[in-house]
C-alpha cells in the first residue's frame, strides 16, 4: 500500500540565506490531522536515560523514540512540520552535535526547527529532548 502525499509543505525563501540546513517555514493542508508529539527523551525501554554525558548518543535515542511515537500516531518523520531541539548545555559545540544527529535523522525532509540551549531537562542525566508537530493528510 502506498503512502498518501504528505500534508506538510516546506517553504524556502530566496530572500534568506540558503546555508541553513532546514526550511524556514512549513504549511499544512487545512484538513490535516495534527499530531503533537511529547518531547522525545533519551530514555530506553526501562525508562533509564541512555548515555549520560553523551549529547550525540542521546540525540540518536531521542530521534529513535520520536520515530516510535510518531508511528503510534500513524505518522513518520516526513509528516513533521516543526521541531524544537532542546540541549542542556552552554557549549555551542553540544548544540551543533545534537543538531547534526537530528538533521541526519530527518534526511532530505529539512523541517523548520529551533535549537535551544537550556539549563536543565526533566530526567536525571538528560541532555537532549526533541519536540515535534506533524500533520497527516
Amino acid at each position: 500500500m502506498s503512502r498518501p502525499t504528505s500534508a506538510v509543505r516546506l517553504i524556502r525563501s530566496a530572500a534568506l540565506t540558503d546555508t541553513a540546513p532546514y526550511a524556514y517555514a512549513a504549511t499544512v493542508d487545512a484538513a490535516a490531522q495534527l499530531v503533537f508529539a511529547a518531547g522525545a527523551c533519551p530514555l530506553d525501554e526501562a525508562g533509564e536515560t541512555v548515555a549520560p554525558g553523551d549529547v550525540t548518543a542521546q540525540a540518536r535515542q531521542c530521534v529513535a523514540n520520536l520515530v516510535t511515537a510518531l508511528a503510534a500516531a500513524g505518522a513518520t518523520l516526513e509528516d513533521v512540520a516543526y521541531t524544537r531541539v532542546l540541549v542542556a548545555t552552554t557549549a555551542r559545540e553540544d548544540l551543533v552535535a545534537a543538531w547534526t544527529v537530528v538533521h541526519e535523522g530527518f534526511g532530505a525532509h529539512e523541517v523548520p526547527s529551533t535549537l535551544h540551549g537550556v539549563t536543565v531537562l526533566g530526567y536525571p542525566d538528560q541532555l537532549v529532548e526533541i519536540e515535534a508537530v506533524a500533520a497527516l493528510a
